[in-house]
């Protein structure tokens, strides 16, 4: 059975209908009587009709065909080439899939969804990559800072190729952005720690901090958003450059401001200002003080500043000239008084009197004279420490000296025993006098030993008071020997003179009669010899030892007299002694035989 719509079944209902249509023209020429030929002639022409109109169909469908055929090969070249551009691999044309089995309208359908599609997914990319090539452009023009040379170069770079629009393509992309990026925000944090810079070295210096970066570039001076766009490797140069400018600006400052108040201190010491004047330039001094990196204080370094600073030194130079006697006088005092307190001559061309006369007559320049004075300070002050250790050396046995002295009035106390108040501290202090008294001679002996050392080292006298100090100490242990030869001398004549008194008594009795006892008190009373005879034969030590003191004593007008003069001999207690002892001895003897005989 025949299909509806086939071609066999389209052609019988054509047939079918021709063929009555025919005989129904056969019939109408019948009746009108047209002849044969006639008929022939018509039907030949009818023929020829229906030819040109089948002919004219079979072209209109064969256009149409390959009109399909032109459209599915061009849907099929722009699938290809949107996936081409997509980089999409893995996808296959459902024309292709369907090749064979369907016509070309159901072909060219069915790829009409994929088209739409792939064209959707272009015009997103594009769009994407429209939009990273505008950040990429905006962020290096802003590197370049809008160079017109370099943006052309960029942006020729940059030219958007629609045959390339793959993922791999946008990822190239998006990564040169990324880049860019970090450079900027790079580029911006060093911006603005320059421009941070320069705003605290402005502000040091007292310097306007927007004309100065305006300098560098107009917009630096503006919002937070407009610095952003001035990244460029000019501004940064120039933020650079700028800094270093100031850098070396804050660095002369600083050391004239160093200098000046080097000689405001000067001037305040020479002078004396009191601290409530000085306090007015505390944070100044402060800043001095601390190193040149470390200062951050608004203004401190500003001409202002440093004016203000200048003006007290010229103010204090005026009123340091008008006092420059004075202030002569006084340094000339300080010398004098660090020389006496070290033991040494001071420089006699800078003396007081010579002084006011040499600024009196006007030959010297005051502050020249003060300044051969500080030389002198300074050189008195490196004696002093040179000698420091000998000083102190001499003043331990000096020391020793006066414990001695205490300790021989201690021993000439009757009552040093007695349980009276502090007794046990004198004591104690008796014995760590007798151990350090036993010290004297060797702290003498090394004293002597230090000293020539010193005097070798400088190949000069080592001077106590305008005295060699090494004959100071041969002549104080001379004199010490022969103090104590006195000593032991006196103690042996004591011990005669008991022995004598003690026969005396054996003989005439322990009990003297009223002559003898008067003749022993006037021996005692005309003072050849002291009540106790101990305290006479140690006396005080020291006076009589020839010490350092007792050599500066003896100055009169800063000179020395001469030193043998000072090197007065110690009383002889043995001769003294030996003639009381005559005294008393003739005394007792002569009033003998006037006087019964004590039973």
């Amino acid at each position: 059975m025949l299909e509806v719509g086939s071609p066999t079944v389209l052609s019988f209902r054509t047939n079918t209908t021709c063929n009555a249509l025919l005989r129904e023209l056969q019939q109408i020429w019948d009746d009108i009587g047209e002849s044969e030929t006639e008929k022939d002639r018509m039907l030949m022409e009818l023929e020829r009709e229906c030819l040109e109109i089948y002919r004219r169909k079979v072209e209109e469908a064969s256009n149409s065909k390959a009109r399909l055929h032109q459209s599915v090969a061009a849907v099929e070249a722009e699938v290809a080439s949107l996936m081409a551009a997509l980089g999409v691999l893995n996808m296959q044309s459902p024309i292709k899939a369907g090749k064979g089995s369907k016509s070309l309208k159901e072909k060219l359908e069915a790829v009409k969804p994929l088209v739409e599609d792939l064209r959707l997914q272009k015009e997103e990319r594009m769009k994407q990559f429209a939009d990273i090539k505008a950040q990429i452009e905006k962020i290096s023009g802003e590197i370049s800072g809008y160079s017109d040379q370099l943006n052309k170069a960029m942006i020729s770079s940059l030219t958007l190729e629609e045959q390339d629009l793959s993922l791999r393509k946008l990822n190239e992309y998006q990564t040169h952005l990324r880049t860019l990026q970090k450079e900027k925000s790079d580029r911006l944090n060093k911006v603005l720690d320059h421009v941070n810079e320069v705003h605290t070295l402005c502000g040091v210096l007292g310097i306007d901090f927007g004309q100065t970066v305006s300098e560098v570039h107009p917009s630096l001076h503006r919002t937070n958003h407009e610095q952003s766009t001035n990244i460029s490797d000019n501004t940064l140069g120039g933020l650079e450059h700028t800094i270093q400018k100031l850098k070396a600006e804050r660095r002369a400052r600083f050391q004239k401001l160093k200098d000046i108040v080097t000689s405001l201190f000067e001037l305040w010491n020479l002078m004396d200002t009191p601290q409530e004047e000085r306090i007015r330039f505390a944070h100044v001094i402060s800043a001095v003080r601390s190193s040149e990196s470390s200062i951050n204080e608004p203004g401190i370094l500003s001409t202002k500043t440093i004016e203000q600073v200048s003006e007290e030194v010229d103010c204090l130079s005026k009123l340091k000239a008008s006092r420059m006697k004075e202030l002569v006088m006084k340094r000339r005092s300080e010398l004098e008084d660090l020389c006496r307190m070290a033991h040494i001559e001071p420089d006699t061309s800078t003396s007081v009197e010579k002084s006011i006369a040499l600024i009196d007559s006007g030959l010297v320049d005051p502050s020249e004279l003060l300044a051969n004075i500080e030389v002198q300070i300074n050189k008195s002050q490196e004696e002093a420490q040179s000698r420091k250790e000998i000083m102190d050396r001499i003043h331990r046995w000096l020391s020793a000296c006066e414990e001695e002295n205490w300790l021989e009035e201690y021993n000439q106390d009757e009552n040093r025993y007695s349980a009276g108040r502090g007794s046990h501290i004198n004591l104690k202090r008796a014995e760590r006098a007798r151990v350090t008294v036993s010290k004297i001679p060797s702290m003498v002996d090394t004293l002597i030993k230090r000293t020539l050392v010193w005097e070798e080292e400088r190949q000069k006298p080592f001077l106590y008071d305008g005295v060699r100090l090494v004959s100071i100490l041969e002549d104080y242990q001379m004199t010490r020997k022969q103090r104590e030869e006195e000593k032991k001398r006196f103690r042996d004549q004591k011990k005669s003179q008991d022995l004598l008194l003690t026969q005396r008594e054996a003989i005439y009795g322990s009990k003297p009669s009223p002559r003898r006892s008067n003749s022993f008190r006037k021996s005692y009373g005309n003072g050849s010899m002291t009540a106790t005879p101990r305290r006479n034969s140690v006396g005080t030590t020291t006076p009589d030892l020839l010490t350092p003191r007792s050599y500066s004593g003896q100055r009169q007008n800063g000179y020395f007299k001469e030193v043998r003069r000072l090197s007065t001999a110690p009383i002889n207690f043995v001769a003294i002694q030996k003639e009381d002892t005559v005294s008393t001895y003739t005394s007792i003897c002569g009033s003998e035989p006037d006087s019964p005989p004590q039973g």
